[in-house]
Parts: structure tokens; sequence; C-alpha cells
């Protein structure tokens, strides 16, 4: 088409050679070639195949060479009659393999470049058919021009190939991570070994009644997920103020109890730990919203504009503004950003009327949807609030209704109230950070 059209297709045969040339003639730099570019990045078909046929030989532990390369082209039905003399051309023409990084950042920018060209066509397509309101296609633009930059593409059909490569990769990066969950801790290990942490693209639920602590076990996750594990983190409050949020944190991470810093009446210790806390907290890349009206389409465009952004919190789901299936729309967002979002839920009514008074998915409002569209689902539940003779108060139990990652059952916590925050129940103040 664009030639048709007159318009010169961005590409380097040269440098789509030279990555060839340099894999076969100093097979070392390969696994460097294979990080940095994708198959589908090399506009020439008969590049495509060739490094397609090396990837495949690096993933079986295959010695690569020219030879062995011609042998599995053909094995792999992609062999041409000229290939031989082909791949002979491209080692000769091929300067140095030292150069490699080089010439794999030449066929990435080509092919960001063309990528961001059939976009724009996709974009005029769309304005002038007048397939939607402004609003409707700037967000459809948004989330094209977002895909360009993870370098990922929206719909169509993908090559089995290309998943495996990234199963693979995903899998490589937690092998070398040495960690014992794939996703992010949610700073109670309890719960980790349950959900497996906070996973990409996941959707996790925290439903319960008012008063149960949803917004204080939110915060910890989002807490540790910025102090421990350095992620940044986005919260959006739309019912607690940003200073409100703060002074919870401060007083998790200080473990000065919430009502001293409510009144401002501290200990000289307290003011040195509020201080500590301060700088720890400040150091982290914590962002918070709190303006009430926000839609998940705003809070879609505002995350997409934040550079490595780790972990999403929203506090809460039914205060949301948005029309229709707002569950649906924080999965779509997830699996877009490809991190995990983590949401609020308030509770119906309907079990205060039970006698056992522990959250079940029923008691979700639009429970249907919510149900349908999250990962993990995580009822809280503390029996010290409903019996005041309870013979542990702050004994809380967070149950994990649903889990696609399979195991669900109840995990026991110890409720914090000084603190307005969760910790494990072997844990004790000493034991904190």
């Amino acid at each position: 088409m664009d030639e048709l059209l007159g318009r010169k297709v961005p590409y380097s045969a040269p440098a789509e050679q030279a990555v060839i040339g340099s894999m076969l003639i100093d097979p070392r730099c390969i696994p460097e070639v294979l990080e940095k570019l994708k198959a589908d990045e090399f506009y020439l078909p008969l590049n495509r195949s060739i490094y397609e046929t090396i990837y495949a030989m690096f993933s079986y532990a295959q010695a690569i060479d020219p030879v062995t390369v011609l042998d599995q082209m053909k094995v792999r039905g992609v062999y041409q009659d000229n290939c031989e003399e082909y791949l002979a051309e491209i080692m000769r023409v091929t300067p140095t393999a030292a150069n490699v990084l080089e010439y794999a950042a030449i066929v990435r920018d080509r092919a960001l470049l063309r990528r961001l060209g059939e976009t724009a066509d996709e974009i005029n397509k769309m304005v002038y058919e007048g397939a939607g309101e402004a609003d409707a296609m700037l967000e459809a633009a948004e989330r094209r021009i977002y895909a360009l930059r993870q370098g990922r593409s929206i719909g169509g059909l993908v090559p089995v190939s290309s998943v495996v490569q990234t199963v693979f990769d995903n899998l490589s990066e937690a092998s070398a991570s040495g960690k014992a969950i794939p996703g992010l801790s949610t700073g109670l290990a309890d719960l980790d070994r349950v959900t497996l942490g906070l996973n990409r693209s996941e959707l996790i639920l925290v439903a319960a009644r008012p008063g149960m602590g949803k917004t204080s076990i939110a915060l910890n996750m989002a807490l540790h997920a910025a102090l421990n594990e350095h992620q940044t983190v986005a919260i959006f409050s739309l019912e607690m103020s940003r200073e409100q949020l703060v002074m919870r944190l401060l007083s998790r991470a200080a473990l000065v109890p919430s009502q001293n810093l409510l009144t401002g009446q501290l200990t000289d210790q307290q003011w040195r730990d509020l201080t500590t806390a301060a700088q720890a907290l400040s150091a982290t890349d914590i962002r918070i919203d709190d303006n009430p009206t926000l839609t998940v389409s705003d809070m879609n465009a505002q995350c997409r504009r934040v550079p490595n952004l780790g972990l999403v919190v929203v506090d809460y789901l039914q205060l949301m503004q948005s029309a229709g299936s707002i569950s649906r729309m924080f999965k779509i967002m997830a699996k877009e950003l490809a991190v995990p979002v983590v949401c609020l839920s308030q509770l119906s009514r309907a079990n205060e009327s039970r006698q056992d008074k522990r959250p079940m998915l029923s008691d979700l409002r639009e429970s249907g949807a919510i149900e349908q569209d999250a990962d993990v689902v995580i009822g809280l539940y503390r029996d010290g609030y409903y019996n005041k003779e309870s013979e542990n108060p702050n004994l809380a139990e967070a149950i994990i209704l649903k889990n696609r990652k399979g195991q669900t059952g109840t995990v026991e916590l110890l409720w914090l109230p000084e603190y307005t925050s969760f910790t494990m129940l072997e844990k004790r103040r000493d034991d904190e950070y």
C-alpha cells in the first residue's frame, strides 16, 4: 500500500543483514540480540525467517552457524533457493559483530516508525469515518500510542511463536529474580503464599463492609511496593484526601499511632520516628490523585504517562462516576498497563442479616460483573468489629473468595488499630520496619 501511494517504507536492509551476520559470525552475541529484537521488527521476510530460525535454535540449545541454520530453515519450510548465497553475502558485508547492538537499535527504530505510521493511518481512518465522539476517539488514539511505547500492538492475530517468546522471557525473568512469588509482594507473606502476590494485568478486588480496613490493607500493599520493591505506585482516592492518606502512610511507616498524628501530641522519639519515615516516604515514587469525579478513562490516561508504573490502587469502586461495567473497564486497564490494579469495593448489607457475617461473593454489589472480571477477590472480616466480647478482637481474616491462579481459603492477620494497619499474625512491633 505504501509503495502504491509513493511513500517510502522505513526500514534498513543493511542493518537487518548486519544483525543476522553478527549472530552468525559470533554466536556469543545472540542472547543480547534476542533481548533487544523481536522477529516482527524485521521488515524483509527472508531476514525475519532467518532470525526466527536462529531464535528457535538458540531456545533448544542447538549449535548455530551458517550450515546448521540453513539445515533448520529446510526443516521449518522457509528455505529458498538463494538462501545459501544470501547468508554468505550477509557474512561478507557485515563489518564486525562488535557493533551488533547498534545495528539492532537501527532495526528497532525503523520498526517503530513503521508502526507509528500504521497507527497514524488507523487514527486518520477513525476520524474521517466518524467512528464516534471526539473524546472516545482521543481515548482510542492514546491507547494506540501507549501500546507503541510499550512495544505492543492492539488487537489482531498474533503468531504463537511470539507468545512463546514472551512466556519464555517472563519465565527467565522470574527465575533470575529468585523470588518465591511471581508478583509484587503485598507485604503480608501469608497472603502472598495464597495469591502469589500482585501480578501483572490482574484486577485484585478487596471487598468488605465499612470499618473493616479496606483502605488500610491497600495502603499496606502500596507502601510495601514503593518502599521495599521500589515500584512506582499510583493511588486514586475518591473518598479520603491526599493529606489523610499520607497521614496513614506515615503512621504505618513510623509506627506512630494515628491518633497522635491527628492531635499533634507527639513525644520526642515519635518526632524522630516520623522524620525518618517522612524521609523514606518522600524518596518513594507514590503518586496520589484525590479528585472524586475521576472516571476510569481519566485514571487510565494518567497512568499511561507514568514511567515504570508498578501498581495502581483505587479507593473505592462504588464512588466511580463512569457508566457501564466499571469492573470490566478496570480489568481492561490492568491488561493494557500490564500492572496489578487493586480496587476496593464495599459489600452490600446482606451479610448483616446472617449469623455468620463473613463476606461472600454474593455480597458484592453488582456481584455478577465484579466476580467475572476480577482475578482475585479478597474479603476482609474482623470478628471484634461485630462482637465486642471477642476473645481476639484484633484478629482479622483475609478470605480469598476467588483466585484465578487456583487456591482459595482464609489467611489470618493481625489488625493494628492504633496504626490502622495489618500485619502477619505472628509479627510483633519489634519485627516491623
